[in-house]
């Protein structure tokens, strides 16, 4: 445990225009899990504190300037942000990295990410026709479908991708006029409470940007349940995000959910015909596998290889993931960063532990790597991990991992590819790698997963919604769909020439 005298105590909470501490007074010290050392000490909230924000919150969008600013002046706020991101790119970089365990290079990236998002909902609120005009069979009658901002939001993150899934969810509310208030996770918050501060400077009028820094179990939970929220986003597991949903049950606020995956990378042997096509789909493989140590909802876990090519596949896979470079993210030279707690690595040693006892072959990893400068430790690590001869009825196949664990599965007929593929209760995304176009497409239309990527892995495009099928989620974000989330629809149907209607006589 760190000295927290030594440590610079945060007002992070961040209500109607003000910054102030909890109201409990309580505080939490934010871990580098690169080395399990204190770097910040953050305000506690708890329900009373998101009660005062959510207030905040309420009174911003029923009395406030920002639901009825015009379209061009709210695109205009969020492109300001952009540039700021973009203004302070190595700072947040950093700052990322060390909350969340990444490498720089990943952090800044995000950030990159981030700005871009701001970039994309500014110009697609902006583009917008006011209204999509109805026919009613007479030029008497202007009838219109409008939309509009759905009023107060609560915005739950989580800690994988801290910025990068706020930014997500507080672009498009903006975009839209709500107000919102934020709780990202308390693990990782660093980032979203500067980005709150951007805002502020940008010239969002107070009381529409709020965030409560705290638990799940007190602030998220009183989010979900509170009577003045309107939509409830959440992003995070599957238990947490059933009970968002049931909290909000009540209240049949709108729920927006995206939850874990359980994603299939698809290999046929024709993928791997050529020297340069075996390279390409092993190299991805690991990307999929093993970026920001497996800790990504759409991480390509599950390697589902034709089996004539299987052997050498996973032999040379297992060969580089051995030499991938563990460390703090800071250090030059670092590929992985370690795990985000103590807790998620012990969940992943678990996970291991029962595949090996369910019968899989280890091929690498399956431990903590010896301490090294750039390693300490005290750090959260764990060595990327390939587990070989694996089948659906092992828990490390059906669950989310959430680290740096690949499972392998083999087939032989197409058939039997796409059956493994959608053998799970998740549906969020997954990878097909083939030289046959036909081929290519035709299994990707036969996959129930949301995104599906063709010979590539991982990327994602502002345009496109991203959400899931089955236990993956209910929601979308990015793209039109992700700003519809953030608005209700409204029919107005105005009269020109109103008549009496004459139904009763009187």
């Amino acid at each position: 445990m760190a000295d927290s005298t030594a440590l610079r105590a945060r007002d992070t909470i961040y209500a109607g225009g003000e910054w102030r501490a909890a109201v409990s007074g309580a505080t939490r010290e934010i871990l580098d899990p690169a080395d399990a050392r204190a770097f910040a000490v953050l305000a506690e909230g708890d329900e009373k504190d998101t009660d005062l924000a959510v207030a905040a919150a309420r009174r911003a969008f029923d009395e406030g300037p920002w639901p009825r600013t015009p379209v061009t002046e709210r695109a205009a706020l969020l492109r300001r942000v952009a540039g700021l991101l973009v203004r302070d790119r190595e700072e947040l970089g950093l700052l990322e990295a060390q909350d969340a365990g990444k490498t720089v290079e990943e952090g800044r990236v995000d950030i990159d990410c981030v700005a871009d998002a701001f970039r994309y909902f500014a110009d697609l609120v902006a583009a917008e026709a006011p209204g999509r005009v109805v026919d009613a069979g007479s030029p008497d009658i202007h009838s219109v479908v409008v939309h509009e901002p759905v009023g107060v939001c609560a915005l739950i993150t989580p800690w994988n991708y801290p910025l990068l899934q706020a930014s997500w969810k507080i672009a498009p509310a903006l975009a839209a006029g709500n107000t919102f208030v934020v709780k990202p996770s308390e693990i990782t918050p660093m980032t979203t409470v500067a980005l709150i501060g951007l805002l502020t400077e940008a010239g969002l009028p107070a009381g529409v940007a709020n965030i409560v820094t705290g638990p799940g179990h007190t602030v998220g939970a009183r989010m979900a349940e509170h009577p003045d929220v309107d939509l409830v986003s959440f992003t995070g597991g599957l238990v947490s995000g059933t009970k968002v949903a049931q909290a909000a049950a009540p209240t049949v606020k709108k729920v927006a959910l995206e939850l874990g995956g359980k994603n299939p990378n698809v290999v046929f042997a024709d993928a791997c015909a050529t020297e340069e096509g075996f390279d390409t789909a092993v190299d991805q493989a690991l990307n999929a596998a093993f970026i920001h140590s497996g800790q990504v909802c759409s991480a390509g876990a599950r390697l589902i290889v034709e089996e004539s090519v299987r052997d050498r596949f996973v032999a040379e896979l297992a060969r580089r993931a051995e030499k991938i470079r563990l460390g703090r993210g800071t250090e030059d030279g670092v590929e992985c960063g370690p795990l985000v707690s103590a807790q998620q690595r012990e969940k992943v040693e678990s996970y291991v532990d029962s595949a090996l006892k369910e019968g899989a072959v280890l091929r690498c990893g399956g431990k903590r790597p010896e301490p090294a400068p750039e390693r300490p430790a005290s750090g959260y690590f764990y060595e990327p991990t390939v587990l070989d001869r694996c089948h659906r009825e092992m828990r490390v196949v059906r669950e989310e991992v959430f680290g740096p664990v690949l499972t392998v599965e083999t087939f032989r007929t197409e058939d039997e590819a796409v059956a493994l593929a959608n053998d799970t209760e998740y549906g969020l995304a997954g990878g097909v790698w083939t030289a046959d176009p036909g081929r290519a497409r035709r299994v990707a239309g036969r996959l129930r997963h949301g995104t599906v990527w063709i010979n590539d892995f991982h990327p994602y495009l502002p345009q496109a919604e991203w959400g899931g099928f089955g236990k993956s989620g209910t929601g979308r974000e990015l793209g039109p769909a992700g700003l519809a989330e953030y608005r209700e629809t409204k029919h107005v149907y105005q009269n020109l020439a109103p008549a009496p209607v004459r139904w009763f006589r009187g």
